[in-house]
């Protein structure tokens, strides 16, 4: 290996002297580098001197309202992601409690940093994300009062706007014990309590006010009913208590297919697979279903569960011929005896084909995979299949050009003409080069059938659209 390779060898062989002075020459002019190089030398002085520059960083960073651009942005992400490390990976193991502390403060930053950047990409988020899961090591060898600890864990996760506590009862649960979570309940209990308004002067301008408010009492009440909910669910998550979870939803929300789904995995884990059941039984079906497949999975999971096999498979069969879902599908033909899963795949294909939603039809045969039904559902049905979802079809198009050539030019045809028909002119450059496919992939087809010949379509196309000169100046090349 090359001496100037910049490995640790080469660079311990320069020596401490010539390494620090290249050090600060590097730092000159780099505000983050000369960060750096002192908290590494607070290290030095032990985790009370490093917690010290921590902290003070910290402060600094919840005061600045500067807004950060993209320009500063991988630098503050840096930054933040250094005081992290500098917490778990130098404070943490010497002194945890000196670092949940800090950890704590670097979490009560989040709202700060968040309302001066643009956080759409979410590596901000996910430093703060990955910083709170630290708590799961530190808070167990921190020396802390539960009944302290319960009242930081209440006042942060009630007033969490941005979600940078959420999850913090379950990590804390070993340091909270019985006791902290005692003391955590009787402050949810309290707050249940409070009205929503807790007003002491009765002046004339107070109830005015009030008044002006009661148009939002509705959404301020649901906020706190969302809130108690959330705290003693994760309480009860925490304590391992199943019943206090489920107590939690009400009648009406155990009718929903979701939230059934759920609390009847929770039963069956339990063995209460009747009960599971029932509770399945009972929920709202009717409309259009939010997230039916969990509600669905749980279902076969109960009959699974109550030696209901043939009940289970006629429920995976029903839905896969209304969805095409090819879960199902997989899953009741795993189930089936030797051979009979062949019959039972030819006639899932075949209802594909007929399926009255051909989009939908194409992507299952398509992930299924089973190109040669795709073609022919292509070359039946070309006219179901929507040319604006270029999504779809370019991809589809793809996956058949080398076996099955026409239907690839038909899906090609079909989003040339959505893009010139609707006058799609940002997808003129995407219909030129599917129209330059459709001549390469001539050569390959050597029978039409009823549909036209590529000549025949793009005279027909030049007589139809010919006055969309900026599509046809982009065709010059290959015409």
């Amino acid at each position: 290996m090359s001496k100037k390779t910049l490995n640790h060898a080469n660079l311990s062989a320069l020596g401490a002297d010539r390494l620090a002075d290249l050090l600060l020459e590097i730092s000159t002019g780099s505000a983050d580098i000369k960060r750096r190089l002192r908290l590494e030398l607070s290290h030095d002085l032990g985790p009370a001197e490093l917690g010290r520059d921590v902290r003070k960083r910290l402060v600094a960073l919840r005061r600045s309202t500067s807004f950060v651009g993209w320009r500063r942005r991988k630098a503050l992400i840096k930054d933040l992601q250094t005081q992290v490390d500098m917490i778990t990976g130098k404070i943490g193991p010497a002194d945890p409690t000196l670092a949940f502390d800090l950890l704590w403060q670097f979490l009560e930053i989040a709202p700060s940093v968040y309302e001066r950047t643009d956080d759409s990409r979410g590596d901000i988020g996910d430093v703060f994300r990955g910083a709170i899961l630290a708590f799961d090591d530190i808070a167990e060898c921190a020396l802390l009062d539960p009944t302290i600890l319960a009242s930081r864990v209440w006042d942060a996760v009630s007033d969490s706007g941005y979600g940078e506590f959420d999850g913090i009862i379950g990590l804390v649960a070993p340091a909270l014990g019985e006791a902290g979570f005692a003391h955590l309940k009787s402050l949810v209990a309290a707050y249940a309590d409070t009205p929503l308004d807790v007003v002491d002067d009765d002046h004339e301008a107070i109830h005015f006010l009030r008044e002006l408010r009661s148009s939002n009492s509705s959404h301020r009440a649901e906020q706190k009913a969302a809130l108690i909910k959330m705290v003693l669910q994760d309480i009860a998550i925490a304590e391992g208590d199943t019943s206090a979870y489920i107590a939690q939803y009400s009648q009406g929300d155990l009718t929903r297919p979701d939230i059934s789904a759920e609390v009847a995995h929770l039963m069956l884990a339990e063995g209460k697979s009747k009960e599971a059941l029932a509770l399945l039984e009972a929920a709202d079906l009717e409309g259009r279903v939010f997230r039916q497949e969990q509600w669905d999975d749980a279902l076969i999971a109960c009959l699974i569960a109550l030696d209901r096999v043939d009940d289970a498979q006629t429920h995976r069969w029903k839905r896969f011929c209304e969805t095409l879902n090819d879960n199902y599908l997989r899953t009741y033909l795993k189930a089936l005896p030797d051979f009979e899963d062949i019959e039972a795949e030819d006639l899932a294909r075949a209802h594909a084909l007929q399926f009255p939603d051909a989009m939908m039809a194409l992507c299952f045969l398509l992930e299924w995979p089973d190109h040669s039904n795709a073609a022919a559902l292509i070359q039946e049905r070309i006219d179901e299949l929507d040319g604006n979802h270029y999504e779809i079809l370019t991809p589809a198009a793809e996956a058949l050009r080398d076996r099955h050539p026409l239907a690839s030019v038909l899906l090609w045809r079909a989003m040339v003409n959505y893009a010139l028909g609707q006058g799609r002119a940002t997808r003129y450059s995407h219909a030129a080069d599917h129209l330059k496919d459709c001549g390469l992939a001539d050569a390959q087809i050597e029978d039409y059938g009823l549909f036209p010949t590529h000549q025949t379509y793009l005279q027909a196309l030049e007589s139809r659209h010919d006055r969309k000169t900026s599509f046809w100046s982009k065709m010059s090349s290959a015409r």
